[in-house]
């Protein structure tokens, strides 16, 4: 953290409370600077004290700012401060208190083998929302059921209503039991707020005085929808933890795993809360989800769990860390260790298995891959989003586009970006959006790298095209849209190696594809080059996939990988037609800072075959936009079998602000969202 310390600085004001600060070299997904983090800043030619700020957010290569009010006042442009950064240890304290006091819950918590066998005895009940299917029901059943230890898990995959669960199980405890307090805890803001519209939504109304929504004091009240501000609790616009006397007054109180602790900190005792549900369980790391047990659960709380350890892990930093068992959450310890629960016994776990997000050729493959085939599509409905852009298997809405583009970086900038594939993302979105059948809100655009996330955003807005949603695959857990988009960035091989021991992009990380391949409804397009793709077991097979049902566009196919040979093809009933064709130092230092176009040959494009792609001219060290206009004539833009990517229009200005958040780093800095967000003050250092 010390290196990204510097002297003589400038800082630029961001609205009304926050400055910018320029930060070269943040790297993605390693150790770096952070949301929460803190920053002492001196004016420069004296020895005033630091004044003390947190950071806000971390964008491609800036930092945005909170210090104390004097500060923002006594602030001018022309200002110049020493700056140095240390990490903010709140959370961390936090985490560690809880471990502490998790020697207190007994044994059938952590440890359910050791609690005595449970046989619940469900009692009928009527639904309250009339669409819950048959595991939802069961769910609900044995949650109403249970009493006290050991936890109850609700196992569910990508778009089978883990959410409305949970909604209707808190609203028949509402509803049906008086006494019952509950506390709900999600891995990020986000996912928080979400379950709040939910229950809003739900078949029962809740009354507004027995609802709460806390938030940390570090949250920013601009960013909390307008909608959800009545049940918050906050003093001139800062968020704040009621008093205890009204604390106890709610009967659900929605918050982040980590802001949970607040609740202690104000004296809720133990056993208060008759039900504890953790959200995206698989999403937190086990002290995490220790904090709003180890101080809230009682002997007689009946804890529920819910969500997917197939998807997206806990954030771990620390390969030694990971290794020992930090990376576990504690929803995969219990589904994996444990015999009741491995076993699917229906007095411990419930997994549901109807996704009624997907079309059925979508769902297909992560369902072979991930779980066991079980997955049943239940979307009903065509999309018109078909049509748009010429699928060649109308009954196929999965494409893959195959562009053999070029990894490039600027400057002093770590993150990577593929400009061609920005263009062909913007290609498509043009041609999606040219009706009225596919608005901006049913598309969204996935890519692994905050500098690929910064360009697309920036592509867009040349065409007036600004409010599409892009963003990492972490940004992305628990959304869905009509049509997603992937970017897949990469085209050198030397660099996928750089990935993996870095955890970073797509491949090599079976979570972050299964998550990625399942946020589409009704169109997945996923671009890439499918050189590099093969590399990876997972990718091969969607490529394959693709390519048996004759849904493959673009530069040749590479032969099958002969590790994979035995499962390369997975064949499908959607197409008539099937067929269709280490050791090394990783330092940051060592990967090549730029990817010149002049240095590429023809056959880099597309193997030596024609590929459509023009080849653009070559770009200078800071180029941030490109050349060459669209042709005005896209009304086909499949019907080349080739990859015909266009350049996108000359633009200036700044690159998009929620550009950064793609940056791996930062996305594991939002996969828990504000819950990462530090109780942080930000007033004069002494």
């Amino acid at each position: 953290m010390r290196a990204y310390d510097m002297e003589g600085v400038l800082m630029r004001r961001r609205g009304m409370h926050f400055l910018s600060l320029e930060v070269p070299g943040l790297a993605e997904r390693r150790p770096s600077l952070v949301q929460g983090d803190f920053i002492f800043a001196r004016y420069a030619g004296n020895d005033s004290q630091p004044y003390q700020g947190f950071i806000h957010k971390v964008e491609a290569d800036e930092i945005f700012l909170k210090f104390d009010h004097q500060f923002h006042m006594n602030h001018r442009e022309r200002n110049q401060y020493h700056v140095s950064f240390t990490y903010n240890r709140v959370n961390m304290r936090r985490l560690y208190k809880s471990i502490d006091d998790a020697k207190y819950l007994g044994p059938g918590i952590l440890f359910p083998h050791k609690s005595p066998y449970r046989v619940l005895k469900r009692l009928p009940f009527k639904p309250l929302d009339p669409y819950i299917n048959t595991e939802q029901a069961d769910a609900v059943a044995s949650i109403l059921a249970c009493r006290g230890v050991p936890p109850y898990v609700i196992y569910g995959p990508p778009g089978t209503g883990k959410t409305m669960t949970i909604v209707e199980a808190v609203l028949q405890l509402y509803t049906g039991k008086k006494r019952a307090n509950i506390l709900i805890c999600a891995a990020s803001n986000t996912a928080a707020d979400h379950v709040l519209e939910k229950l809003l939504q739900g078949s029962h109304p809740i009354r507004p005085r027995d609802i709460f929504r806390l938030n940390a004091p570090s949250r920013q009240y601009e960013d909390v929808n307008t909608d959800f501000i009545k049940f918050c609790f906050f003093q001139d616009l800062v968020f704040k933890c009621p008093p205890l006397q009204a604390l106890v007054q709610y009967k659900i109180i929605i918050s982040t795993y980590t802001s949970s602790y607040l609740l202690q900190a104000e004296g809720i005792r133990q056993g208060h809360f008759t039900h504890i549900f953790l959200d995206e369980a698989g999403q937190a790391s086990e002290p995490e989800a220790m904090v709003p047990l180890s101080g809230l659960c009682g002997r007689d709380t009946v804890v529920v769990l819910a969500g997917d350890p197939k998807q997206l892990g806990p954030v771990v930093y620390c390969r030694e860390a990971e290794r020992c068992g930090l990376g576990t959450s504690y929803l995969e310890r219990l589904l994996t260790g444990f015999e009741q629960y491995q076993t699917g016994n229906a007095n411990y776990v419930t997994k549901l298995v109807r996704n009624y997000r997907c079309h059925p050729a979508i769902l297909e493959l992560p369902s072979e891959l991930f779980y066991e085939g079980e997955l049943i599509a239940c979307k009903e409905g065509e999309s018109s989003a078909y049509d748009c852009i010429g699928l060649p298997n109308k009954s196929f809405p999965v494409l893959f586009v195959g562009i053999q583009g070029c990894d490039e970086r600027e400057g002093n900038n770590p993150s990577w970006f593929n400009r061609i594939e920005v263009s062909k993302v913007v290609s498509i979105i043009r041609n999606l959006t040219r009706g009225e059948d596919v608005h901006e809100s049913d598309i969204g655009v996935i890519t692994p790298y905050r500098q690929q996330v910064a360009k697309i955003k920036k592509a867009l807005e040349a065409f007036e095209m600004p409010s599409f949603k892009v963003g990492s695959v972490e940004q992305f857990q628990g959304q869905e849209r009509e049509v997603i988009i992937i970017s897949t960035v990469r085209s050198t091989v030397k660099h996928n190696e750089f990935d993996k021991f870095f955890n970073l992009g797509f491949l090599s990380n079976h979570r972050r594809f299964n998550v990625a391949i399942t946020r589409a409804k009704s169109l997945l397009v996923i671009i890439g080059n499918p050189y590099i793709i093969t590399k990876d077991r997972h990718w091969d097979r969607l490529l394959r996939y693709c390519a048996d049902n004759g849904s493959y566009q673009g530069c040749p196919l590479p032969p099958p990988e002969s590790p994979y040979s035995d499962d390369a093809r997975f064949f499908s009933k959607y197409d008539e037609d099937q067929g269709g064709p280490s050791g090394q130092d990783y330092s940051y230092n060592q990967e090549p800072a730029y990817c010149n176009y002049d240095d590429q040959e023809p056959s880099d494009f597309g193997s030596g075959h024609d590929t459509g792609v023009a080849q653009p001219e070559p770009a200078s060290e800071n180029q941030e936009s490109w050349s060459e206009e669209l042709p005005e004539d896209e009304s086909q833009p499949f019907s080349n079998p080739q990859a015909d990517v266009e350049e996108t229009p000359k633009q200036d200005g700044e690159e998009g602000a929620a550009a950064a958040q793609g940056d791996a780093q930062a996305d594991q800095s939002l996969t828990n969202d504000d819950s990462q967000l530090q109780d942080a003050g930000a007033g004069k250092y002494t």
